[in-house]
């Protein structure tokens, strides 16, 4: 009776550290995630307030939401990333800050761009690559597989130009990696509009751009409401509107 005893109590112990230790696993664990998320936020939040960001920077972020992005974006130190239209560089800066000196931004455009040129000649930037290239070949065959690709504010420019976007967007499913992300941010039109206000109102159908990235091969992962404005009937060119431009945010994946 007293070994059996015995052999109970011993195996409650042992029960007993196997429940503690696991406990004492997760909730480290947890505080290992926390810790992280806790790094990264600091992260994004030394790069939106660096020096070496413009006045013009600052002066967009309440409309761009420069934090609210590069969370939905899930960038992280050390990827590689191609920005695609990058223009003046808002974006491209912001990324390059947070992907740090073990990681590479490419902004691809298809024109050069002084404010750009400017941007990195005041505070050079030895993590951007920047390159003219077209729109239909945007990814130069010397760039290793790609973590994140980000199109922000400028498919409804793509759609309006002589570009095969099928095209564009192949190849920018194959320049990712399994499980890559692709980014797309703009300007919305009127539900059912499809292209036709590309031009006019510089906006497009949000369902264009799930339809043309899905038919590429990506998946729609998430969307995320943190541009969106109610209130904007979506009929006029943004830079008439004194308030802002209702947006949509996607992010895709390469399966």
């Amino acid at each position: 009776m007293f070994i059996s005893k015995c052999c109970s109590g011993v195996r409650w112990f042992r029960l007993a550290l196997i429940i503690s230790g696991f406990a004492w696993g997760t909730n480290g664990h947890a505080s290992g995630q926390a810790d992280d998320a806790q790094a990264i936020a600091e992260n994004y939040k030394h790069a939106v307030a660096s020096p070496i960001r413009t006045d013009s920077d600052r002066a967009a972020d309440a409309r761009r939401k420069p934090l609210e992005f590069l969370k939905f974006a899930n960038v992280r130190p050390g990827m590689r990333v191609l920005d695609i239209a990058a223009g003046g560089g808002y974006t491209t800066q912001l990324l390059a800050l947070v992907v740090g000196s073990n990681g590479t931004v490419w902004a691809q455009s298809d024109r050069s761009h002084p404010s750009f040129e400017k941007r990195l000649a005041d505070h050079p930037q030895t993590n951007i690559v920047s390159f003219v290239r077209p729109f239909e070949d945007p990814v130069a065959d010397d760039i290793p597989k790609l973590d994140l690709i980000t199109i922000i504010l400028n498919y409804h420019d793509i759609a309006f130009m002589p570009v095969d976007r099928m095209k564009m967007n192949q190849r920018l499913f194959d320049a990712l990696k399994p499980g890559g992300h692709l980014v797309v941010i703009d300007h919305s039109a009127v539900a059912g509009t499809g292209v036709s206000v590309t031009k006019s109102l510089h906006r497009i159908d949000e369902a264009v751009v799930v339809n043309e990235f899905r038919q590429a091969g990506f998946r729609l992962e998430q969307e995320d409401g943190f541009l969106r404005n109610p209130a904007d009937l979506r009929d006029q060119v943004f830079y008439d509107m004194k308030t802002q431009t209702d947006k949509f945010a996607l992010r895709f994946v390469k399966p």
